[in-house]
């Protein structure tokens, strides 16, 4: 009588294949519930593109560049960062890769980043050499309703695609970019 109460009481011990399981559903569910989080608040976040944008831009260089002219021929990447921005010093390597591949145009917007020459030093420094415009006061921010750096827009026929905010791999801004391009 009292090893059948002993082992009604007893939990079945789990096997090897039952625990993987058990782990890979957990995995599984939280990792989801990540997804719709992050893509809720990426979409909330996301910069709106304004009803009529300023395209014809000007690079810390004095250089033209004209967002509208380069959206028509292949989907642009416009990428508002800041070098006060420590999540966008994970991001602009990236961002520099993709520009130096000349696959995809890409423009650059450095949101209060100090004068013309404070944000060349900066560049020269870590050595990126994309496009780079120079909002000073975050007013082309401002206008594209932008929240959060880094974020990212991604221009075709004058039109934003996709905007994104926060860490972007560089496999994934590829694919964004070719899906835009392809669809």
């Amino acid at each position: 009588m009292e090893a059948d109460i002993k082992n009604k009481n007893e939990t079945p011990k789990k096997t090897l294949k039952q625990k993987g399981l058990s782990i890979l559903k957990s995995i599984l569910v939280y990792g989801s519930i990540f997804f719709v989080i992050y893509t809720a608040v990426n979409w909330w976040r996301q910069p709106v593109m304004p009803a009529n944008p300023q395209l014809q831009l000007t690079d810390y260089k004095g250089q033209n560049i004209d967002l509208a002219a380069m959206s028509q021929d292949k989907p642009t990447l416009v990428y508002f960062w800041g070098t006060w921005c420590p999540i966008c010093s994970v991001t602009s390597p990236a961002i520099d890769e993709l520009s130096a591949e000349n696959n995809y145009p890409v423009v650059t917007i450095a949101i209060k980043s100090g004068s013309d020459q404070e944000l060349h030093n900066y560049l020269n420094e870590h050595g990126y050499s994309f496009t780079t415009v120079n909002d000073q006061h975050g007013e082309i921010f401002a206008d594209w309703q932008g929240q959060v750096t880094p974020s990212y827009i991604i221009l075709k026929n004058n039109k934003m695609t996709q905007g994104l905010t926060g860490i972007q791999p560089l496999w994934s801004l590829k694919l964004r970019l070719w899906l835009s391009s392809t669809f």
